[in-house]
Parts: C-alpha cells; sequence; structure tokens
C-alpha cells in the first residue's frame, strides 16, 4: 500500500513538473537567455545588437531565436540578403516563430520577389492566429504588387480593426481612395 501510494506521488509530481511547471518553449528560455541583445534592438541600436547576436550565434549554433534576431538587424540595416540567409535558417531551426515569418518576407519584398514574399507573410498571419496587424498589412502590401486589390483591401480592413494606422493611410490611397468604406 505505501509503496502505491508512493508510486502515486512520484507519478504526479512528475506531471506537474514537466507539464505544469516548466512548460517553456526553447524560444521562450532563449528571450531569457538573449535579453540584453534584444533590448539593444528594441533601443533601436542595431549594430550593437548585431554584434551581440553574431556572437549569441557562434556560442548557441541551434539558437532559432539568436538567429532570428541577427536576421532582423541585417534587416534594419538594409542587408536583405543576409537577413533572408539568417531568417531562412532560424525558421529550419523552429517554424513556429510568427516573427522571423514576417522579417523573412520583408527582406523578400525588399529584393522584389513579391510571389514569395506574400507566402511568407500568409504564414505569418497564420502563425500570429490573425492578430498582428503588421502582418496582414504586410500581406496586403504583397498583394497589390500581385494585383490582388480585393483581397488587399479585406487585409487593410482587418489591420485597422485590429488598430493598424498604417493600414488606415494606405486604404486612403489609390487605388482604394475611390471606394466608399463602411
Amino acid at each position: 500500500m505505501e509503496v502505491a501510494l508512493l508510486g502515486f506521488f512520484f507519478i504526479f509530481y512528475l506531471f506537474v513538473r514537466y507539464f505544469v511547471i516548466d512548460h517553456d518553449t526553447q524560444a521562450d528560455k532563449d528571450r531569457l537567455r538573449f535579453a540584453e541583445g534584444i533590448h539593444l534592438f528594441q533601443l533601436h541600436r542595431y549594430d550593437e545588437a548585431y554584434l551581440y547576436f553574431d556572437k549569441a550565434v557562434k556560442q548557441h549554433p541551434k539558437s532559432s531565436l539568436a538567429f532570428a534576431y541577427r536576421g532582423k538587424c541585417h534587416l534594419r540595416n538594409d542587408n536583405a540578403y543576409s537577413a533572408l540567409f539568417d531568417l531562412t535558417y532560424a525558421l529550419t531551426l523552429d517554424n513556429t516563430i510568427a516573427d522571423s515569418y514576417l522579417d523573412k518576407g520583408m527582406a523578400l519584398y525588399q529584393l522584389h520577389q513579391f510571389d514569395e514574399a506574400f507566402k511568407e507573410f500568409d504564414k505569418a498571419v497564420w502563425y500570429s492566429r490573425g492578430l498582428q496587424p503588421d502582418a496582414i498589412r504586410w500581406r496586403a502590401v504583397a498583394r497589390m504588387q500581385l494585383d490582388q486589390y480585393s483581397q488587399a483591401q479585406k487585409d487593410l480592413i482587418r489591420a485597422i480593426e485590429l488598430g493598424d494606422e498604417n493600414s488606415a493611410y494606405l486604404l486612403k490611397q489609390p487605388p482604394f481612395s475611390n471606394v466608399i468604406h463602411s
């Protein structure tokens, strides 16, 4: 009886430990590990953030987040090819981070690969569950390059509903400026 009770508590402990307490993903753990570099990026200190994440990818070559942030730095420094390389590699390590798809799409857009950019923006919308207005707006912008204006308009309206002022501005520009919105 005591052995059974002890076994029950041990199984209960394991269940709580692995399914309730310690359920952080690797990306969550990396956000804590790389907080200093992320902070540099948020302060728009892209050169310093790049140096931080360049070192991080060498020390942690399996960290999707380190590659994603180094890619973000490349993107902000107008180095689209290097950004594309880092973001593609980041997505091979973890294909669930919506921001990586968004940034990869932006790099492709800068390279005038609008069809491929649209696909990445669409994935960003999917992985953000349609709640990231930037991803929706960028998908609309790519759709405009692909002459998909009615779908682009729907995306812009959805982004506005999520509070995106940039989409409101775009919706007031041609070819949408002649359409009455309700």
